[in-house]
């Protein structure tokens, strides 16, 4: 949906298969995380010689055709990216992976977060005589690692000292000639995790969905400030940076971002979600006959609502999958409108004459939660309960999401009975926080839930509020 909270990337790495089966590899396991970014897809590949890349905006299907595939140089190594973007208007040179070149070679980068010192950064590279060509945080971290690595004894050191500038969100994949790096950041605020195809093929990838679509075996997560290397040697971890912050991973990640089919520090997001569904059930009860979820995040928490109420579950939304938003403006609203209704529709036969409850994971601006009401109630629903999966939604995310301003927010403007009022519903309830963090297994690692509370893991200068705002240096973050 375009008036949704939206993760910005995901990111993918293979060390080992057939050069024949790199690139095709890839290519699957872009398709597996386009669900983390519709506005670019690219991959960088290496056969030990030189590094190949190429990205675009939009699906992977519109990137990667057959006739680009064919001309991508096969390899033992590459790297992938999908993107979203929080601009409106989207921009080539900011798809990644990006390619570096510097003293000690070559390297292609990827990433998954944002920074909250990037400003900072970024203004002290330049007066340092650093020109940058994009305005990605990606960029950042590349000239830090090459600058580090002029007196490092490998790119891993260089990574791992690198990661003493930079505050904030980032799983990231780094590509050299000879070895494969993955690095989290030491609050863990993006999954990563391990993967393993045969004995010598190694994958890494923002969600373990991405290995049962490719046939992998998920070997572990990645740990929070974890440098893994891979080479011809096998798997090489630098842990300097971990156990050194408390683990903050995004709460939505569980929520809304990962796909149902994923597992995240060790728990089910179908699990998690059937639990926030019983939550509901017991924080909102409401009498009534139907309980339906929005397609497809909503689904688990409604089936879970279900279970939790004894009310009976149905498929009463229908999702068109095959629309693509790349390509629609994101600052128009009558636009966003027509998407909405090209993207779901009403299963009639099911919605008339029942009450209904109807489950989301979020409200951003109430235009899509406003536009399903009116179609259940013009399906026949004679009453429409919305109950959404998470907690209001009140404050900016630094940290490689899509609120990036408060007043966009419509439950930073408006109290829960005025919105219900504005939607066209007849309740409206919310997840509580306390009973979030009290689920089973979710607040075990710890979660970052500023969003909800304001209470952010790590100070956030006033520059770079400024710049989330204003967009001061223009382009958005990876």
């Amino acid at each position: 949906m375009l008036d949704k909270l939206n993760e910005e990337c995901g990111v993918f790495g293979i060390y080992g298969a057939d050069e024949n089966r790199v690139v095709q590899l890839t290519h699957l396991a872009l398709y597996a995380m386009q669900h983390r970014g519709r506005d670019g897809a690219g991959m960088a590949v290496t056969d030990s010689e030189s590094i190949y890349a190429y990205k675009d905006l939009g699906w992977v299907a519109d990137v990667f055709t057959s006739k680009v595939l064919r001309h991508i140089k096969p390899g033992h190594i590459a790297i992938g990216h999908v993107r979203n973007s929080r601009k409106a208007v989207v921009e080539r040179f900011a798809a990644q992976p990006l390619v570096m070149r510097y003293m000690k070679g070559s390297m292609a980068l990827a990433n998954n977060g944002a920074l909250v010192n990037g400003y900072e950064m970024r203004t002290a590279l330049e007066h340092d005589g650093a020109m940058f060509q994009t305005s990605s945080d990606a960029e950042i971290f590349a000239y830090l690692i090459a600058r580090k690595r002029v007196k490092s004894s490998s790119m891993e050191q260089a990574v791992a000292e690198a990661m003493d500038d930079i505050q904030g969100a980032y799983s990231m994949v780094i590509l050299g000639r000879h070895k494969l790096i993955a690095v989290r950041d030491p609050r863990g605020m993006r999954p990563l995790s391990l993967g393993r195809i045969g004995d010598d093929c190694w994958v890494v990838a923002s969600e373990t969905c991405v290995f049962d679509g490719i046939g992998a075996e998920l070997v572990r997560d990645i740990e929070p400030g974890e440098v893994l290397m891979i080479d011809d040697k096998g798997l090489h971890s630098d842990r300097t940076h971990c156990g050194k912050q408390t683990p903050a991973l995004c709460i939505y990640e569980y929520v809304y971002f990962a796909r149902p089919d994923s597992v995240i520090n060790g728990k089910s997001v179908h699990e998690v979600r059937l639990d926030i569904g019983r939550l509901l059930a017991r924080e909102h009860p409401v009498d009534a006959d139907l309980v339906c979820g929005v397609p497809d995040s909503g689904i688990s928490a409604a089936i879970g609502y279900s279970l939790g109420s004894g009310i009976p579950y149905g498929t009463a939304l229908v999702k068109n999958k095959y629309m693509s938003q790349a390509h629609l403006p994101k600052d128009d609203e009558t636009l966003q409108e027509l998407a909405l209704k090209c993207k779901l529709n009403v299963l009639e036969a099911v919605i008339r004459g029942k009450r209904v409850i109807l489950i989301d994971d979020s409200i951003i601006k109430g235009i899509t939660a406003r536009h399903i009401i009116n179609l259940l109630r013009r399906a026949g629903a004679t009453e429409v309960h919305l109950r959404i999966s998470s907690p209001p939604v009140f404050n900016t995310c630094y940290f490689g999401t899509t609120i990036n301003d408060r007043g966009s927010l419509i439950t930073s403007t408006m109290k829960v009975e005025e919105i219900c009022e504005a939607v066209g519903a007849d309740s409206l309830g919310f997840a509580s926080v306390e009973g979030i963090h009290s689920l089973p297994g979710v607040d075990c690692m710890g979660i970052c839930d500023a969003c909800f509370t304001g209470h952010y893991p790590m100070p956030i200068s006033e520059k770079e509020h400024f710049d989330k705002y204003q967009q001061k240096i223009g382009e958005s973050k990876d």
